[in-house]
């Protein structure tokens, strides 16, 4: 079995890094594992197992036959059987399949609310379906908007993993006071919804009680960022909200949190949770998507509707206030974690769909 995860970049994100995931993982499972990136390498590139054969294919616009050209050949040269495409980097892959019909295409569904937008792109995205073998999926709405809508005879149901980043080096320190820290993992961009949880720390008065905030993403300087960041200032916020970029050492920075923290307003299956499980954290999450199958109000955590700010403003006031629990709903979503969501589970189910894949009469 050989293996192709295509990404269109290696900026930090939940499909990218899902992508590393599992290229990584299948390294020493199957006979051969690679990775391809189509437009921008990234920081999460730091994360490749050594044993991944990578490859760049400098993709410059929509419809690139230069890129198509270079997959291709990369392909052939390695006998690659199957090219697992994460999120946007459907299309190229419908474009080789086009091109060279004996190769089997898998398209991963990440992204939540997007996929299932009307629209040009899900046009676009219909039409490529068509030379799927298989879609995966990590939430069960998303599976039932790929039964309805894309021409695709199998739609499966595959949650992620996380795993402890591969970069020793610890690269960043946070501010602020030990024992009170609260991380939010998230890019800066409109769904990650930071407004609403900057303005739930400030309602919430945890600033006054040595309590930080602080956000790790990439930061596009834009006009988002411009708003979060005169939202510090006005507020004379900026001794207790920190804004760092993206950082390469993650398992590093979320060791040195308290409380992890997601807000986003739509969510598939993100790798935050997990990895903010792993690292001990407790967790006050949105209950969009399938967090709420992860955090459990109550039970692995706390959870809030996205829109309510005072829900989320009392979230954290009871999670900071409440050592034992903190205690309880992390080492209940550790727990949950090791069993439902570890690699080895969810490596050895992937295995299990490309086998079914490859056995599967050809097209």
């Amino acid at each position: 079995m050989r293996v192709l995860q295509l990404i269109d970049s290696l900026e930090a994100g939940g499909a990218e890094r899902m992508a590393v995931n599992y290229a990584n993982g299948l390294a020493n499972r199957i006979a051969f594992s690679a990775l391809a990136v189509t437009r921008k390498q990234g920081i999460l590139k730091e994360q490749l197992d050594k044993a991944v054969l990578y490859t760049f294919l400098e993709r410059k616009r929509t419809i690139d036959f230069k890129a198509v050209s270079r997959l291709k050949r990369f392909v052939k040269d390695n006998s690659i059987d199957i090219i697992h495409a994460h999120g946007t980097s459907y299309f190229i892959a419908a474009m080789l399949k086009i091109a060279y019909p004996k190769i089997k295409i898998v398209w991963h569904d990440h992204h939540g609310g997007r996929s299932t937008q009307k629209g040009y792109k899900n046009a676009v995205l219909k039409m490529a379906s068509r030379f799927f073998d298989t879609v995966m999926v990590v939430n069960q709405e998303l599976k039932a908007w790929a039964e309805r809508n894309l021409a695709v005879a199998k739609v499966t149901y595959l949650p992620n993993f996380a795993v402890r980043d591969k970069v020793e080096e610890k690269q960043t320190t946070l501010k602020g006071t030990d024992g009170k820290r609260i991380v939010c993992l998230s890019n800066l961009r409109y769904p990650k919804n930071h407004a609403l949880l900057l303005e739930a720390f400030r309602d919430s008065g945890l600033h006054k009680k040595e309590w930080s905030l602080h956000l790790i993403g990439k930061d596009s300087q834009d006009d988002y960022s411009s708003f979060l960041k005169r939202f510090i200032s006005d507020n004379r916020l900026d001794d207790s909200i920190f804004i760092y970029g993206s950082c390469s050492d993650i398992s590093n920075v979320l060791e040195q949190g308290t409380i992890g923290v997601l807000a986003s307003v739509f969510e598939g299956f993100p790798v935050t949770l997990l990895e903010y499980g792993m690292a001990g954290l407790a967790v006050v999450s949105t209950n969009v998507g399938y967090c709420g199958e992860i955090i459990q109000n109550e039970k692995t955590g706390l959870s809030f509707t996205p829109s309510d700010v005072e829900m989320l403003t009392a979230q954290l006031k009871r999670m900071t206030d409440d050592e034992q629990l903190r205690k309880s709903v992390s080492e209940a979503l550790k727990t949950t974690i090791r069993e439902s969501y570890s690699e080895e589970i969810v490596m050895n189910a992937l295995i299990l769909q490309y086998q079914n894949i490859l056995n599967a009469k050809q097209k």
